[in-house]
């Protein structure tokens, strides 16, 4: 019913805030389907670090979680990198940032949309390579990644 769901937005957006009064940060992460790649995203960066926040796009949310933490523990206290391939922020594949407008996240990032009504916030967005090490932008690139912002020659 109407109602129910929104008890239960409520209650999430609770959640929401709760997570970012503990511990800075809430990251959402929503799960693949038929229609959608799956993607994940931080709220409360901007507002607890002053840094920007961190969406990620096709990675499973457990691996998406750890990134978005190592991100913050990382960078909370100092500037992130924009277009350099780091290979500290996961173990796992070297990564950069690249700088999104947030009109282009509006129909993904609706958590952080909410939490900061009219203050202002920004996005970076972790882009990784394929299974074979290709990053998008290369030319045998294969992977199943939505990028939002300008892929720049690194």
């Amino acid at each position: 019913s109407q109602i129910m769901n929104e008890e239960r937005k409520i209650e999430y957006f609770n959640k929401v805030n709760q997570n970012i009064l503990d511990y800075g940060l809430h990251v959402t992460t929503i799960l693949e389907d038929s229609e959608t790649t799956p993607f994940g995203y931080s709220t409360g960066l901007c507002k607890s670090f002053k840094i920007p926040e961190l969406f990620i796009s096709g990675l499973p949310s457990s691996l998406t979680q750890e990134i978005i933490n190592n991100y913050v523990e990382l960078y909370k206290n100092s500037e992130p990198p924009i277009h350099k391939m780091v290979d500290f922020v996961t173990d796992r594949f070297p990564v950069y940032l690249i700088e999104v407008e947030n009109a282009k996240l509006k129909d993904y990032v609706l958590s952080t949309i909410r939490y900061y009504e009219n203050s202002s916030y920004s996005y970076l967005q972790l882009v990784y390579p394929d299974l074979k090490g290709y990053f998008p932008g290369e030319q045998n690139y294969d992977y199943d990644q939505e990028i939002f912002g300008e892929i720049l020659e690194l």
